[in-house]
């Protein structure tokens, strides 16, 4: 059974008058994380699409930014987006739900953190109120203003990317103590560590992404100290 049928699945199981929020609370286990990450991912973009003001059905088109999304499939994908949309709960609540769901470890939350920038930078544009709202969520996650910072240099292009905040690390840390931070970000950026905590497969493109962008930050690093 694909990604997508399992998320209908899940979508139909909802009672009568449950909203989205319900979702986060039954899939707490492996392989259900993988659903509820892949929801997590639209239904809380699509808040964020309602943050900025720009809230279109065409905005689920984004989502194909992080997910391979199957000829035939959109329809269940265009349904959690418009299920969040029209939902009366919160992203608060969504974001507060989702961290109960992944509350064993943070790596998951920063895996969807990624997943969220991609869809705000989906249209070339990042809002001020999509970077409040992402702050917001990631508060609620429990990730640090380090960690935040660390994932919006990686994505956000409001200047030449600081190859120190994309890796989290000080200018004054020692090249030894920088190239093990770099070889830890590669080793999590592997595809079967991250299948592993509940990315699906079908968002593979968030490991592309993230791996070019801290092997891009080392290589700068290396350049400047050499220098």
């Amino acid at each position: 059974m694909s990604l997508w049928s399992r998320i209908a699945d899940a979508l139909s199981a909802l009672a009568k008058g449950e909203g989205l929020a319900a979702v986060f609370d039954r899939l707490r286990t492996a392989p259900e994380r993988t659903v509820a990450f892949t929801i997590a991912v639209i239904a809380l973009g699509a808040k964020m699409a309602k943050a900025d003001g720009r809230v279109t059905r065409d905005e689920v088109t984004a989502f194909r930014e992080v997910f391979t999304i199957p000829p035939g499939e959109e329809a269940n994908a265009a349904r959690v987006f418009d299920l969040a949309r029209q939902d009366v709960a919160g992203f608060e609540d969504y974001a507060r739900r989702i961290r109960r769901m992944f509350r064993e470890t943070e790596a998951p939350l920063c895996d969807l953190m990624e997943g969220l920038f991609f869809i705000a930078l989906a249209d070339g544009d990042y809002h001020p109120d999509e970077d409040a709202f992402l702050a917001r969520v990631a508060e609620i996650f429990g990730l640090t203003d380090r960690q935040f910072r660390t994932l919006r240099a990686r994505f956000v292009p409001d200047a030449v990317p600081d190859p120190y905040a994309v890796l989290g690390v000080d200018p004054e840390d020692d090249l030894d103590a920088i190239r093990k931070v770099w070889r830890a970000e590669v080793r999590e950026t592997h595809p079967d560590r991250m299948q592993a905590r509940g990315v699906p497969e079908e968002a593979i493109k968030l490991a592309e992404r993230r791996l070019v962008a801290v092997n891009q930050a080392w290589e700068a690093i290396v350049a400047e100290r050499a220098a």
